[in-house]
């Protein structure tokens, strides 16, 4: 499956910042002080994290309102370590509802589905090619 184009480039302002292009949406990566940046944005790692955040909330909201499940809210807490040339993430879900342990089971479930969790469990092939 093709996905839109992510187009980055140097901002207008900002040691290192980047300027990434998304669709219609604009947003902004840095990278700390201490690494020559200003701390602008997120810094590359804090973006995939909350790639796997955002997609994981919004499925599981989706697949519960759906299945008229009492959900209020799915706070998602990621972090990561690295280590031994591996990336290791840690995701907490909190299920804000009235939910039976049967649901909040379901949905955890749901969010090993999503397909950020799919993508970064996967085998990753990456092409790089030059611009004429």
């Amino acid at each position: 499956m093709s996905s839109p184009e992510i187009q980055v480039h140097k901002a207008a302002d900002g040691k290192l910042r980047q300027a990434i292009t998304a669709g219609l949406n604009t947003f902004f990566a840095d990278v700390p002080a201490v690494q020559g940046g200003d701390d602008s944005g997120p810094d590359p790692h804090d973006l995939l994290d909350a790639a796997l955040g955002a997609c994981t909330a919004l499925t599981v909201t989706m697949v519960a309102r759906r299945r008229q499940m009492p959900l209020d809210d799915l706070k998602v807490t990621i972090s990561h370590v690295e280590a031994d040339g591996a990336y290791r993430i840690t995701r907490m879900l909190e299920f804000v509802g009235a939910l039976s342990d049967e649901q909040k089971t379901y949905l955890t479930g749901i969010a090993n589905k999503c397909p950020i969790h799919k993508a970064l469990s996967g085998r990753f092939e990456i092409e790089t090619r030059v611009a004429d």
